[in-house]
């Protein structure tokens, strides 16, 4: 098994609200590894939108993402280009 943590900053100017919240999810449906956000010393399952939502992360706000499974390496990677490309917005 495989556990990879990597620190993102949030570039979308309304933070993680509701889309990139689905779009997280969403990349993350047909993954084998367990994926989790830190920010200001909370930890939540990065699968659920709500979850997401409640961390209320805004703009610039540094996150902390622990991918632990035998496919971290592709799911972080995904992650990290979809936090890069601000979701498509």
């Amino acid at each position: 098994m495989v556990k990879l943590i990597s620190k993102v900053t949030v570039k979308n100017p309304l933070g993680l609200h509701a889309r990139p919240a689905t779009m997280i999810a969403k990349l993350l449906q047909g993954t084998k590894s367990s994926v989790c956000f830190t920010y200001k010393k909370e930890t939540i399952n990065a699968r659920s939108i709500m979850s997401i939502l409640v961390l209320a992360a805004g703009q610039n706000a540094q996150l902390l993402i622990t991918v632990d499974g035998e496919d971290a390496e592709f799911v972080l990677k995904k992650l990290l280009d979809a936090f890069d490309t601000q979701f498509g917005e």
